[in-house]
């Protein structure tokens, strides 16, 4: 899917952008150019002194936010391939200034989808996240309507050869405002803040994350939102975790949070599909024929009633596989 086309990611220079670059220059070096969007300099320049032009010929740069819809679609010309990373995403923050949230998650998304059809883009998928799934946060409202807007680009693409598809996926592990690296910064106060001890989340770490889209780009037939098997862990496991010794004090749910999040409803059971490690929630509407999509990728249907959220998990992580995963996978000279 990757070799020998024109790519360009959105969000490039944040935390899977950057996971995203380091993945395709060292596994698929027949690349034609790798296009990093994003709209800051400094991050910018910061990879360039990792991706220098004599070695990476095929990498650019370019400065743009997914709300300037020219500045996009001047991005996209030449482009095969998009993954769509860039959002904002801190739920106090959507909070407090939603229409920033619906200008960059909403309206860049109906930007970026304007701008593939005036390029003739052949491939696409978007990240999403799990508080997209019956959201109670402006965050995931603004997500979800990203969602529907992907998915419904299938129905307008007309004559054109595009496909649009989703990714949705849990936290992911020590990306930048996560819990991880907050507990972590803790530890020295000797005071651990969790909001309820009943919490659970799900998480992936960002090597996973990236393989996961890219496999998505080999098996998708455009509409879907695809959604890998996860593990959970409570956040009084991950707190131990990481700090034995502190204090876990008890501060409250915080505006726009869940005790357990979700990543499929009990609405979307009917339409989604079972696979060996993931799930496809199926676009609404004859897009395509189901039984055979079935037969075409081995999957089977869920039962009714079935929901996938992060309580009702069947697959935990222990306190010290939650260790073992902060050392290999966000520091390194992580120690209890």
């Amino acid at each position: 899917m990757l070799n020998g086309r024109s790519i360009l990611i959105t969000g490039g220079s944040g935390s899977f952008g950057k996971k995203f670059v380091d993945h395709v220059v060292h596994n698929y070096p027949n690349i034609s150019r790798l296009v990093i969007y994003s709209r800051d300099e400094l991050k910018q320049f910061e990879m360039a002194q990792l991706y220098p032009p004599e070695k990476y010929p095929f990498i650019r740069f370019f400065l743009g936010d997914v709300r300037d819809r020219d500045r996009l679609t001047r991005a996209c010309e030449g482009i095969d391939l998009i993954v769509h990373a860039a959002a904002l995403k801190q739920v106090p923050a959507a909070e407090y200034n939603p229409m920033e949230f619906i200008k960059t998650n909403v309206l860049g998304a109906e930007n970026l989808i304007e701008a593939c059809f005036k390029n003739g883009v052949k491939d696409l998928i978007a990240l999403s996240t799990d508080k997209a799934a019956a959201p109670v946060n402006l965050y995931g409202a603004t997500k979800l309507c990203s969602d529907k807007l992907f998915v419904a680009a299938n129905n307008m693409k007309g004559s054109r050869e595009i496909k649009f598809s989703v990714v949705r996926y849990g936290n992911v592990l020590g990306s930048r405002g996560s819990v991880v690296p907050f507990f972590l910064n803790k530890r020295d106060s000797g005071v651990i803040p969790i909001t309820d001890p009943e919490m659970t989340r799900f998480t992936i770490n960002l090597s996973e994350a990236v393989e996961f889209v890219i496999q998505s780009f080999k098996r998708y037939s455009g509409g879907e939102i695809f959604i890998p098997k996860l593990p959970s862990y409570k956040i009084t496991d991950l707190a131990e975790a990481i700090a034995p010794k502190c204090e876990v004090k008890n501060v409250g749910i915080r505006p726009g949070e869940k005790i357990h999040e979700e990543m499929i409803t009990l609405m979307d059971s009917p339409n989604t599909l079972e696979f060996d490690d993931y799930f496809a929630i199926l676009p609404p509407g004859p897009m395509w024929d189901k039984d055979e999509y079935m037969k075409k990728h081995g999957a089977k249907p869920c039962e009714p009633g079935f929901y996938y959220h992060s309580g009702n998990n069947t697959s935990w992580l222990t306190v010290e596989e939650i260790r073992k995963h902060v050392k290999d996978h966000v520091d390194p000279n992580f120690t209890v």
